[in-house]
C-alpha cells in the first residue's frame, strides 16, 4: 500500500507572472525520458517485482525507499508547471476568446487537454511511455540500471536549469539535482556492495559540483545530499546496511532518517473560469455546500 501525506517535499515560490515557456521546458522532468515520472515507474515496478525480498532485503528496501521519493517528485514537477502556468489567461466571455495565447503557444496542450496544468509527456507533448521502464529481475542489471538512470536525469536537469532563469523553475531544479545526485550516490553504493566494484571513484557524473548551482545551495547546506529516508516504516530500516559511511563527493557522513521530509503546503490553484475549472459556479457551489451540510 502507499501511504499519501498532503505535503510536497519543498516549498515553491509563487512567480509574480506567468511563464508557460519554462513550465513546457520543466515538463521533460516530468515525462521525458529520464523525467521523475520515469524514475518513479522503474523503481516502482522494480520493488514490485522483486524475487527474494527477505533474503536481498536491504536491496529491496533501498528500491523502495527510492521509489516513495519518486512519487513526490513527480508531484513537486506537476506544482511547479501549475505555477509555472499561473496568470497566463483571463476570465472572459467566451466571444472574446480568453484563451487566445493558447492558439501560438509553445505548448497547446496547457490549454486544450488541461487546465493549463502538468501533463503526463515530454516537452514536446509526447506521452510518457512504458517502454522506459527496464525492470529485468536480474538485481545488478537493475542497479547499474538505475544508476545510469539518475545520471541521464541529472544531465537533463542540468540543461533545463541552463534553459530558464525563472526562480520557480530553478527551485524545482535545484532540489532535484541534489536529491538525483544522492541516487545516483546510492545506486552506486549498492553496486559496490553487490559487486565489490568501487563505482563511487566514477563521481560526480555528470562532473559538475552542485555547489555550482545558486538554487543548489541551499538544499546543500541543509545536507539534503547525504540523506535517505524510512518514509516512517521500520520495514525499510535495512537501507542503513548499504547508506552508511562517507558521501564520496563531499565526505560528510551519510545517514537514515527514520522517518519523512518536513515539506512544505500543497499550493492551491485558484479556479479558471476561462478553462470551465472547476466548472462549477456560484449557484452549483451553495447546492453542493447544502448537501456536504445535510450528510454532517
Amino acid at each position: 500500500m502507499m501511504k499519501r501525506i498532503n505535503r510536497i517535499q519543498v516549498e515553491l515560490p509563487r512567480p509574480e507572472h506567468g511563464d508557460p515557456n519554462a513550465a513546457s521546458a520543466v515538463q521533460d522532468l516530468m515525462g521525458g525520458k529520464f523525467g521523475e515520472m520515469s524514475t518513479l515507474n522503474n523503481y516502482m515496478f522494480q520493488s514490485f517485482n522483486f524475487r527474494s525480498k527477505k533474503k536481498y532485503k536491504p536491496f529491496y528496501d533501498l528500491i523502495a525507499s527510492i521509489t516513495a521519493e519518486e512519487f513526490s517528485h513527480v508531484e513537486l514537477v506537476a506544482n511547479t508547471i501549475n505555477l509555472l502556468n499561473y496568470g497566463v489567461t483571463y476570465p472572459a466571455d467566451p466571444d472574446q476568446a480568453p484563451l487566445q495565447q493558447g492558439k501560438d503557444a509553445r505548448y497547446s496542450l496547457y490549454y486544450t487537454l488541461q487546465a493549463q496544468t502538468a501533463y503526463p509527456g515530454d516537452s514536446m507533448g509526447r506521452p510518457w511511455n512504458g517502454e522506459y521502464v527496464t525492470n529485468t529481475g536480474v538485481l545488478i542489471a537493475d542497479l547499474l540500471h538505475n544508476y545510469l538512470l539518475e545520471i541521464g536525469a541529472r544531465t537533463h536537469k542540468m540543461r533545463i536549469y541552463e534553459m530558464t532563469d525563472n526562480p520557480t523553475a530553478r527551485q524545482l531544479c535545484g532540489f532535484l539535482l541534489v536529491r538525483g545526485g544522492t541516487h545516483i550516490i546510492a545506486y552506486a553504493k549498492a553496486l559496490e556492495v553487490a559487486t565489490g566494484v568501487e563505482v563511487s571513484k566514477m563521481l560526480p557524473v555528470p562532473d559538475l559540483d552542485n555547489y555550482k548551482f545558486d538554487a543548489a545551495k541551499p538544499f546543500m547546506d541543509q545536507g539534503l545530499y547525504n540523506v535517505l529516508y524510512t518514509w516512517g516504516e521500520p520495514e525499510y530500516r535495512d537501507i542503513s546496511m548499504i547508506w552508511k559511511g562517507q558521501n564520496p563527493e563531499t565526505g560528510d557522513p551519510l545517514h537514515v532518517i527514520d522517518g519523512v521530509p518536513e515539506g512544505a503546503p500543497v499550493p492551491d490553484f485558484e479556479e479558471k473560469p476561462e478553462q470551465f475549472a472547476p466548472g462549477i459556479d456560484r449557484d452549483d457551489y451553495e447546492r453542493i455546500l447544502k448537501r456536504l451540510m445535510s450528510n454532517l
